[in-house]
């Protein structure tokens, strides 16, 4: 993390994702956290290999082995599961849906009969 461009270590991380609390080191007393008010927060985006964001996949060419299903529109949040919509079908974000996600080739490879009846 990043306050005004200096790296920052982060001692705890509480609350909830759209009104998180942080305490970062160094920033022990509620003098020093008003100190910080109105600075810029940076935080890293990271991933681990094998993961992307959601907005790396909008756009990726769907298949289903040659065969070309669409484009990614948009990824949607469902009950139990992320699903991408491409044109009016929603492809589970599930392991027997996706055969492979390529974000550098934008390519996702699908199984449509696991999506199709």
């Amino acid at each position: 993390m990043f306050v005004d461009g200096v790296a920052r270590i982060v001692e705890r991380l509480a609350g909830m994702s759209d009104k998180p609390i942080i305490r970062l080191a160094g920033c022990a007393s509620r003098e020093d956290a008003e100190a910080l008010r109105g600075r810029v927060l940076e935080v890293e985006d990271t991933l681990d290999e094998g993961e992307f964001w959601a907005r790396d996949l909008v756009g990726c060419v769907v298949v289903d082995g040659a065969r070309e299903v669409g484009v990614v529109e948009r990824m949607v949040a469902l009950p139990s599961c992320e699903a991408l919509e491409v044109g009016e079908l929603l492809i589970p974000m599930v392991r027997d849906a996706i055969r492979s996600i390529d974000v550098d080739g934008r390519r996702i490879d699908v199984d449509m009969g696991f999506v199709e009846p």
